[in-house]
């Protein structure tokens, strides 16, 4: 029986888990390591720290997808992988050994050495993260209940790429929530993405991101473009526009400027840049055919422009399914896949508040609604891939007309 160790239970390692299950059974046993026991849907996380959605509705436990006939849960920290050893070192947990790794650790935090932003501006990278921001930003407006400070009104988002535009819709969305609770109408409440871009939304044609940029301005959000951010210090944002040193206060400052890949990697001491290896044609480290990096640890090189992939959901669950059908393949025959791992995008689409987005499926454009529609259709289908009837029904979005 081959021992496989999978790394992380978001959208890359829990696929892997989940189609492996199906096809090394009686032939290898797999053991799944996180520090928490459930899943999250991370591309919904903006919406949980804008408090539209409960963190229920984003989540579901393992066991849910877990068979334990094949599969071992261990629910622990991962300190490293010593690949000499082929054993993966756990914080106050022993060792585990392999035949072969899956390291899907998913994404921390990037602050590109910004003075101050570790420190005083609030990480959206998982659930406890999510909540927090929301829990900061319902302690802001009762703050200025009691001291009329018109900084704990203000809401400021730095950076303005996909994840920043999705979160200022969705605070947007979340206003007249925050107005209630500070006793004041809702446009005393102000929120302002500041970005050192020009050009926002690069992933879409020009057309596009422009339509995507006004229609987060008609919510009345505030685009600081052209901004670069110097320093963050408490409950004020420094940056420099048109050569000139300005700041911004506010109470709540959200962080959403870019991501890494886990601290693990570097920890593993792996080819890596900003916790990313480049990895073979069969997604394995080019040093160590027994370890495979999915999802956010991974750069996959798009030869068109000979720059990687984004890190995203939906390239991550095509390297999970192209990993598990690629480890069933070596413990049945000791050989890879033929063919090498290729990734097919079916597009990219962004949710605006709850009823309104802006993207691309397949080489047509969408906007509005319709892209809002496409986008919890999107989400859906991520959670029966994974998660099954059972998690589609619990958890799926058909709130689809509101």
């Amino acid at each position: 029986m081959k021992k496989i160790v999978v790394l992380g239970a978001g959208y890359a390692g829990l696929q892997t888990v989940h189609r492996l299950q199906k096809l090394v059974r009686g032939k290898a046993q797999i053991t799944l390591v996180d520090k928490n026991d459930y899943h999250y849907e991370a591309t919904e996380l903006h919406e949980v720290a804008s408090g539209t959605q409960p963190a229920l509705k984003i989540t579901y436990p393992l066991a849910d997808v877990l068979d334990p006939a094949v599969t071992t849960f261990v629910q622990a920290e991962v300190v490293k992988v010593d690949q000499a050893k082929k054993q993966v070192e756990l914080r106050d947990r022993a060792a585990l050994a392999y035949d072969y790794c899956v390291l899907a650790l998913g994404f921390v935090s990037e602050t590109f050495g910004i003075k101050g932003a570790k420190e005083n501006a609030l990480e959206m990278t998982n659930i406890k993260q999510a909540l927090a921001i929301y829990d900061h930003i319902m302690e802001a407006m009762r703050k200025y209940k009691k001291t009329k400070d018109k900084k704990y009104l203000q809401l400021i988002v730095c950076g303005a790429g996909f994840t920043g535009i999705e979160l200022a819709g969705a605070l947007a969305e979340g206003r007249a929530t925050y107005a209630k609770e500070a006793g004041v109408a809702p446009k005393e409440v102000k929120i302002t993405v500041i970005e050192a871009a020009t050009r926002l939304l690069p992933m879409f044609s020009e057309k596009l991101a422009t339509y995507g940029v006004k229609l987060v301005e008609s919510l009345d959000v505030t685009l600081l473009c052209g901004a670069k951010i110097m320093e963050v210090a408490p409950e004020k944002v420094i940056y420099e526009k048109d050569g000139q040193n300005e700041s911004l206060n506010a109470a709540t400052i959200i962080w959403t400027t870019g991501v890494s890949g886990s601290p693990v990697v570097n920890a593993s001491n792996l080819k890596e840049r900003r916790g990313r290896v480049v990895v073979t044609k069969h997604l394995t480290d080019p040093d160590d055919d027994e370890l495979y990096l999915l999802g956010d640890v991974a750069a996959v090189m798009d030869e068109t422009t000979e720059r990687p992939y984004p890190t995203t959901a939906q390239i991550a669950t095509q390297m999970a399914n192209y990993a598990a059908k690629d480890l069933a393949e070596r413990i049945n025959t000791g050989h890879h896949l033929a063919r090498p791992f290729t990734y097919h995008s079916k597009g990219t689409v962004a949710s605006v508040g709850n009823t309104h987005g802006f993207g691309v499926v397949g080489k047509t454009e969408i906007k509005g609604y319709p892209a809002s529609f496409v986008k919890k259709m999107i989400m859906n289908k991520s959670l029966y891939e994974i998660g099954g009837v059972k998690e589609l029904l619990a958890k799926g979005r058909f709130d689809l007309y509101h």
